[in-house]
């Protein structure tokens, strides 16, 4: 059952996975990979499951419920959301803080002394270090941008200490110290990171390992109430590194959560709202001087207005010129990225001397370059009515002199020995066409496209959606810069359109980044005017069953269960009453894992096969099958059972779900597939057309919906014209696309 009623996620939604793959690429200490591998019997790290899970178990237990715990169980959904929104504003808005005054800081130092560029260095090399030696020594899961990490959990994978308590304390501080040392990595993905460490250890009650912990707050036991709170501090995390509330419910939809409800829909743009509410008026603080260098960078509304942009027919052209050059240069950025991230993986791998080692050589590299091209570059008059004094000594700004004669700046030392926040406030404003070189626009597109590919993959917090705007807004601008008296168009607004279509060209999102931006730029001037593969339609569900089925009795001998729960990874197992409870055998349901193990450390046997009736709810709560926090999941080898007791039986008539969701197996896979992707499913049961065969005669999993799989099983579509169509694009993905699970 799925619905999106609020009362209809009651607080007993119990664990359920599926056989699924997802892999998870991050930075650990050996920084190997860890895969959920897609089988019949492999799945190293817990899976999870959105359904309801329909038992008597539950059904008895919700009768218990009175309006009035229903009503503090959908008033706690929107209490939490309502923290989540208050604590990722909090948190995005330090964080912007601590960089900006941290970059600032050693902007300026370096501006005022004659070893600037020892100073540059040392700092940005303290500063990286830093951030390496607390991810590799306190929580190696806090590496990278975090956003695999956050898909993973939302698309049924729960790894091990991805939302801890370490985690989020080397989130925010890594990521400070990473992006204050001018390396070319970003703060949006372990903000969107940060934001779902919060909602999962509020949803949790907090931590026990610590000590910390609120009762009134453990309210959340199942996995589809936590996941719904993880995707609300994901689109929180995205709303508080760009200040964008409906981008960041967009992001969570189009490029994190595969599935979605009006319900969740609601909270989580009350989440964003509070984000954006709380920003502001932290913004208005500071605004009276009380922030330090923090001023209107990092979380400001771009200067491209709607006011006086104006477009023709004529321009139409130049600007799909604009995006498919992006779109091509951000698929060479991911091809070169993969390339790169395979040899870090190697360096990594020797241990964290040499992780340290490619962490310092990668900073040292940048400072050189950040401080020696500025050199090649030409000083420009500083321009007559500037906003800002020019040049700006002593202090931030964006008329840095850089050894120019008084009263000139030069224009590519201001976006080097900027923050990237305030480098595409620069590229991104108006009226600002004659403030650049030609060349040194090329120079700092150039330089940041490379070193935003080098500068990834270091074990430290770090994401790439900044990097690639700053890199799309140097290209863009460049572009309009070229286009001169052709066009009408402000050069600003070309920067705009390049950090869109070079963002298109990298991550798989379109409708979300369209909207970051038209929130960061605040010009809806802007806006322009689940399916199942072709080859799907070909198929019936029985093409992909692949068997045998493991199932169990209705009342099960116990070392049966533990023999089939040891020798397999499924986390879900049909339950068929055969003679003689039932003549024919009759399909009863599904149990999951998770709830046998439960069965087996209670230990509440029968000596002997047969239905006793008994009541689950004078045996067992809720709490026995509530979920656990992330990633801590009973195992079966941890239950200890005596040859006597592998004997006895259980009725698992009380914890079996009655009412799975069940496809015939002469059913369009095509269509099996949407009833798979709409309803959030993670086991699909397939029955037979014929009443003569068992009951059941397959499961599907997303593993049975995946290319390889189909493909692998069905061979003669590779010679259909279907393969013109597809493995052509999926070769330039896989070429192009291969690093996006690391954004």
């Amino acid at each position: 059952m799925e619905s999106t009623d609020e009362e209809s996620a009651i607080l007993h939604e119990p664990l359920i996975s599926h056989r699924s793959r997802r892999s998870l690429r991050r930075s650990t200490s050996n920084t190997t990979s860890q895969v959920a591998i897609v089988g019949s019997n492999v799945c190293p790290v817990e899976s999870l499951d959105y359904e309801i899970i329909e038992n008597d178990f539950f059904k008895q237990d919700w009768r218990s419920k009175d309006r009035v715990q229903i009503l503090e169980y959908v008033t706690m959904k929107w209490t939490l959301c309502f923290l989540v929104g208050i604590i990722c504003g909090a948190v995005g808005f330090f964080i912007n803080l601590a960089v900006e005054n941290v970059a600032g800081i050693k902007f300026v130092i370096t501006s005022d002394m004659m070893l600037a560029f020892a100073v540059f260095g040392v700092s940005n090399f303290v500063l990286i270090v830093f951030s390496t030696v607390i991810t590799v020594c306190v929580s190696p899961a806090a590496a990278g941008s975090g956003i695999p990490e956050v898909k993973a959990y939302l698309n049924g994978v729960d790894a091990p200490n991805i939302f801890s308590w370490r985690t989020l304390f080397v989130k925010v501080l890594g990521s400070i110290g990473a992006v204050s040392s001018s390396l070319n990595v970003g703060k949006a993905g372990p903000l969107v990171h940060t934001g779902a460490c919060i909602a999962s250890l509020l949803g949790q009650g907090g931590s026990k390992r610590y000590g910390l912990t609120w009762k009134w707050l453990r309210y959340f036991k199942n996995d589809r109430d936590r996941r719904d709170l993880v995707t609300c501090g994901s689109a929180a995390g995205m709303a508080a590194a760009f200040r964008a509330p409906v981008g960041g419910v967009l992001f969570a939809l189009e490029a994190v959560s595969s599935w979605w409800r009006s319900a969740l829909l609601w909270r989580a743009f009350f989440t964003t709202a509070v984000v954006a509410v709380v920003l502001r008026a932290l913004i208005d603080v500071c605004n009276s001087g009380k922030c330090g260098l923090f001023g209107k960078g990092g979380l400001i509304m771009y200067d491209v207005t709607s006011a006086g942009i104006a477009y023709h027919v004529a321009d139409i052209p130049p600007v799909i010129v604009l995006g498919v050059i992006g779109g091509i240069l951000g698929s060479l950025y991911n091809f070169l990225l993969e390339k790169v991230l395979r040899i870090y993986s190697f360096i990594n791998e020797k241990g964290r001397f040499y992780q340290l080692l490619l962490a310092g050589g990668i900073s040292i590299f940048t400072s050189c370059c950040l401080f020696g091209l500025p050199w090649v570059a030409p000083c420009k008059p500083c321009p007559a009515g500037a906003s800002e004094p020019c040049p700006s000594i002593g202090r931030s700004g964006n008329f840095k002199k850089f050894q120019c004669a008084p009263g000139h700046y030069n224009d590519l030392a201001s976006l080097f020995f900027n923050t990237n926040d305030d480098a595409i406030k620069n590229l991104f404003s108006s009226g600002t066409d004659t403030e650049f070189h030609h060349e040194s626009i090329l120079i700092f597109f150039c330089a940041s496209y490379f070193l935003g590919i080098l500068s990834y993959g270091v074990v430290a917090p770090s994401g790439l959606f900044v990097p690639v705007i700053l890199t799309g807004a140097t290209y863009g601008r460049f572009i309009g810069m070229l286009m001169g008296s052709f066009s009408t168009l402000d050069h600003g607004l070309f920067a705009v359109l390049g950090a869109a279509s070079f963002l298109g060209g990298t991550m798989r999102m379109t409708v979300s980044l369209c909207v970051i931006l038209l929130e960061l730029t605040n010009n809806l001037l802007l806006l322009p005017l689940a399916h199942a593969e072709p080859y799907m339609r070909q198929l019936s569900v029985s093409d992909v069953v692949t068997g045998p089925i493991q199932s169990f009795n209705g009342v099960e001998k116990v070392g049966n269960i533990v023999h089939v729960l040891k020798s397999t990874r499924h986390h879900g197992f049909p339950v068929i009453d055969e003679p003689p409870f039932s003549d024919p055998p009759v399909l009863s349901g599904l149990v999951l894992r998770s709830h046998l193990l439960v069965l087996l450390k209670k230990k509440n046997f029968l000596r002997t096969r047969s239905l006793v009736g008994i009541d689950a709810s004078q045996q067992f709560s809720a709490d026995d099958f509530s979920k656990r926090g992330s990633g801590r999941g009973d195992k079966i080898e941890d239950i200890e059972i005596s040859m006597e007791e592998l004997e006895m039986y259980i009725d698992l008539h009380p914890f079996t779900n009655t009412s799975p969701y069940t496809v015939v197996e002469t059913m369009s896979l095509a269509k099996a597939l949407i009833l798979f992707r709409e309803v959030g499913l993670r086991h699909l049961l397939v029955v037979p057309t014929s009443s003569n065969r068992s009951p059941v005669v397959g499961i599907l999993t997303r593993h049975d919906f995946m290319p390889e799989h189909v493909l692998g099983l069905n061979p003669f579509l590779l010679k259909s014209r279907w393969k013109r169509l597809r493995f052509q694009s999926t070769g330039l993905i896989k070429t192009f696309n291969g690093s996006l699970l690391n954004l």
